[in-house]
């Protein structure tokens, strides 16, 4: 369960004692917002330590906990397609979604993938790459761009690979965030705060970007038992 600290309707923070606690469900029982005209709505949703780490040891697995797993459950239950980047498939073994007719695409610009891993074998997967980079056979491909993907674009026409898509889950790695965050295509981030302090030299949410000002409006902020904070932002257009 969760105690929320600040809810959509709020105007300032509130202390969580006025607050019922709410179930992951109720608390992400819908995207922020609406299908943008052309393109659908994205969320990211990511977790990270209190000192901005993605990973423990390379895995983001490690800064979790069973609510966190249950937010990221509940986002994916809500999307129609998530997109991920090559490395973040391979790290963190994705394999085919629980949800039926979901779509997962595989963002990478060198083509190194396996698509004989179960996730594209059975027929969820697809790639998501630039113009020229080559792809086995018999993998759905959306091309965009010609040195880098171009993810705006990828954006506008994933409906040729996965129809009546309404909102995409992106999930990483920093890589792919920056360059959604560059393409400024990311509507809300849901993100997750471990407790806890872990060094090192991991990624932050985003890597590999140009200098960006994008601003996001809080809407909502909830905490655990276990100290784990999750909250969600809007981008204002």
């Amino acid at each position: 369960m969760l105690r929320l600290l600040l809810a959509p309707d709020d105007a300032a923070t509130v202390r969580h004692q006025e607050r019922p606690e709410v179930s992951v469900e109720e608390a992400y029982a819908a995207p922020l917002g609406r299908r943008p005209e052309g393109r659908p709505w994205v969320g990211l949703c990511m977790v990270h330590s209190i000192d901005g780490s993605t990973v423990v040891d390379g895995l983001s697995a490690k800064l979790s906990s069973p609510t966190d797993t249950a937010v990221l459950g509940r986002l994916r239950s809500l999307a129609d397609v998530i997109i991920v980047g090559a490395g973040t498939v391979r790290e963190e073994s994705y394999g085919p979604p629980r949800k039926a007719g979901q779509r997962i695409g595989v963002v990478t610009a060198s083509g190194d993938i396996d698509t004989t891993a179960p996730l594209f074998t059975s027929g969820a997967g697809f790639v998501i790459t630039t113009e020229s980079t080559p792809v086995p056979g018999g993998v759905p491909t959306l091309r965009c761009g010609t040195t880098s993907v171009d993810l705006a674009t990828a954006i506008e026409r994933l409906e040729t690979v996965a129809p009546a898509t309404r909102f995409v889950q992106a999930e990483g790695g920093a890589v792919l965030n920056g360059s959604l965050m560059a393409a400024d295509v990311v509507d809300e981030i849901d993100v997750t705060t471990s407790p806890l302090v872990v060094g090192g030299a991991g990624p932050r949410l985003t890597a590999a970007a140009p200098d960006l000002g994008r601003r996001y409006e809080l809407v909502q902020m909830a905490v655990d038992d276990g100290s784990f904070v999750f909250s969600r932002w809007i981008r204002r257009r």
